[in-house]
């Protein structure tokens, strides 16, 4: 497909690559349907240009290198690349989970993200388990004054709430959209219950209803190795993708009569209108043309 005319896509900041992976030999790729090319000049600064029939065209492309990866826009941002506290607080972990590419739009998969309902079907013994099936109510809102999506007071139980942990208990959770194509989980660190782990989703919109993401994890966590950590992250990670890229249609339906919202779905529904009202098309049933 051709890049998109969608504005509203256009002018968000993307993750496109892991920073680290990022060397002096262009890497190829297509970013909201637009050939681009990145690489790592000698002085370690990193490039993105277009590419239109092989060769790289106009001047580069903004980057941003943040929270582990390069970032970048075919459009023009009204702001820089949102806040993660967490990333700057010095005891972390940082853990980098690796790029999984699936076959949806990148709207479903936050829209996954952001739903507890799944949890003991599709992460069974680990997310959830039964006979805790019910999803309590919470609270989803537009925030006007960031332009974000939160949900909070969540609450599910969960057999493993971390890597960390063999028992399961009852966790607080807390939802957070800062862009269309990001979105985020705060819970309580089972190390220092006075803290929040963070966890982020990255995700690289390549086509429509192709894209690549990547779970980032900033933890309170000093006994779990990288192996652990990541073996976690990733066999949720790849049960997610089983799900998403079995959803008919691929794109996300924005209209409400499409698909009908239980009382589960109220982030959903939250980060649906908050995309319509963005004006966003790329990525959904709209269409992007």
């Amino acid at each position: 497909m051709a890049k998109t005319s969608d504005r509203a896509a256009l002018n968000e900041w993307y993750a496109i690559e892991t920073s680290a992976d990022l060397t002096a030999k262009p890497i190829r790729t297509r970013l909201l349907g637009q050939d681009i090319e990145l690489f790592r000049r000698e002085n370690g600064e990193a490039v993105v240009r277009e590419v239109e029939a092989g060769w790289p065209v106009g001047p580069a492309l903004p980057v941003r290198e943040r929270y582990g990866c390069v970032w970048t826009t075919l459009g023009h941002p009204n702001k820089e690349i949102f806040e993660i506290a967490e990333a700057d607080e010095a005891d972390r972990r940082f853990v980098p989970c690796g790029w999984v590419k699936m076959r949806a739009s990148g709207l479903r998969v936050v829209e996954n993200f952001l739903d507890m309902a799944h949890f003991p079907f599709v992460h069974a013994d680990i997310l959830g388990a039964e006979p805790h099936t019910e999803v309590p109510g919470y609270l989803s809102e537009i925030r006007r004054d960031v332009d974000e999506v939160w949900a909070t007071n969540c609450t599910f139980f969960q057999p493993r709430i971390a890597a960390t942990e063999s028992e399961g208990a009852f966790v607080q959770l807390t939802y957070r959209v800062p862009t269309p194509f990001v979105v985020m989980l705060y819970r309580v660190c089972p190390t220092a219950p006075e803290r929040l782990d963070a966890i982020a989703l990255f995700i690289h919109p390549i086509e429509e209803d192709l894209c690549r993401a990547q779970p980032v994890m900033y933890l309170v966590d000093t006994a779990s190795t990288q192996t652990s950590l990541l073996n976690f992250e990733q066999v949720i990670f790849l049960q997610d993708r089983i799900i998403v890229e079995n959803q008919r249609p691929l794109l996300l339906p924005l209209e409400p009569r499409q698909e009908i919202p239980t009382r589960a779905d109220s982030s959903s529904v939250a980060y649906r209108r908050w995309l319509k009202e963005k004006g966003v098309r790329f990525g959904t049933t709209m269409g992007a043309a």
